[in-house]
C-alpha cells in the first residue's frame, strides 16, 4: 500500500542536526530543540520520554511532517524533506506515517469500518469496495469485528482508541508515531492498545515512536529515547 518502499539499511527516520525555534527574529525568540540526531529503523519499537517542556512534543511534529525544522536535515524513508514543497510534504505524511493520539480524534457518527477508511479515501488511488476490505480486515485485527458498523461516538473509549490504531495503520505506513495514546485508557485498555501497537511492530516491520510518561511501558520497548531541555539525553 505505501507508496515508498524500505530500502535496506536506509532508516526509517534519519534526522541530523535538528533545531527549531519559535518568534524567530523577534525579541523573544526561543530555540527549542538543539541539534537533535536521531535515526530510527525498521520494525524497532522506540519509547520517547521527557518532561513536560522538553521539546519532545515538537520533535514529534518535525518527524511527523506536521512542522519543519529551523535548521538540520530530516529524511522520512530516505526522502529528504527540508527542502519538499507542502504538497509533496503532505503527500510522504499520507503514505509513509501513521498517527494515534492520546484523543481519538474519530468521526463520531462515521462506523468504525468508515472511520478506518479515511486515510484511504484521501490517498484516492484503491476502489471504494478494496477500501472497504481492508478496513474490515484491520477492524478485525483490533478485535472489533462485532462493533465494525457501530458509529464510533457509541463505542468505549478504549474501543475508540483502538479504532484509531486500525485508522493509523490503513495505508501500512513505513513509520507510526503514537503520542500518548493510552494516557486516557484504564490499565486493561492500555495494556491492550500497547499490545497491539507492540504487534504492528513484530509483525508488519512498522517503526513505532511512542511518547508516553510511563516507565513500565516504556519497559517495554526496544529501546528509550529521553529529550531533556530541547537535546537527546546521552
Amino acid at each position: 500500500m505505501t507508496a515508498f518502499e524500505f530500502q535496506p539499511g536506509v532508516p526509517v527516520v534519519a534526522m541530523r542536526g535538528v533545531r527549531k525555534s519559535f518568534n524567530v527574529g523577534e525579541p523573544n525568540e526561543t530555540e527549542v530543540l538543539h541539534g537533535i540526531d536521531l535515526s530510527l529503523q525498521r520494525g524497532e519499537f522506540y519509547a520517547l520520554m521527557g518532561p513536560s517542556g522538553s521539546g519532545k512534543s515538537t520533535l514529534l511534529n518535525i518527524v511527523g511532517l506536521l512542522d519543519r525544522p529551523s535548521a538540520g536535515q530530516l529524511a522520512i524513508c530516505g526522502e529528504e524533506t527540508t527542502r519538499l514543497d507542502d504538497r509533496s510534504l503532505t503527500r510522504l505524511r499520507g503514505h509513509a506515517i501513521g498517527f494515534v493520539f492520546q484523543y481519538h480524534h474519530l468521526i463520531g457518527a462515521f462506523s468504525a469500518v468508515e472511520n478506518v477508511m479515511m486515510p484511504m479515501l484521501a490517498a484516492g488511488h484503491l476502489p471504494r469496495e478494496e477500501m472497504a476490505r481492508r478496513a474490515a480486515g484491520l477492524i478485525e485485527q483490533v478485535g472489533l469485528a462485532p462493533w465494525r458498523d457501530q458509529p464510533a461516538g457509541r463505542l468505549s473509549g478504549g474501543q475508540q482508541q483502538r479504532v484509531a490504531v486500525a485508522r493509523a495503520l490503513a495505508m501500512d505506513p513505513a513509520l507510526l508515531l503514537a503520542d500518548e495514546p493510552t494516557g486516557n485508557l484504564d490499565s486493561k485498555s492500555a495494556d491492550l492498545v500497547f499490545g497491539l501497537l507492540r504487534d504492528a511492530s513484530r509483525e508488519r516491520g512498522t517503526t513505532v515512536l511512542f511518547v508516553t510518561h510511563n516507565p513500565a511501558l516504556a519497559a517495554r520497548c526496544d529501546r528509550t529515547l529521553q529529550v531533556v531541555d530541547g537535546s537527546m539525553a546521552a
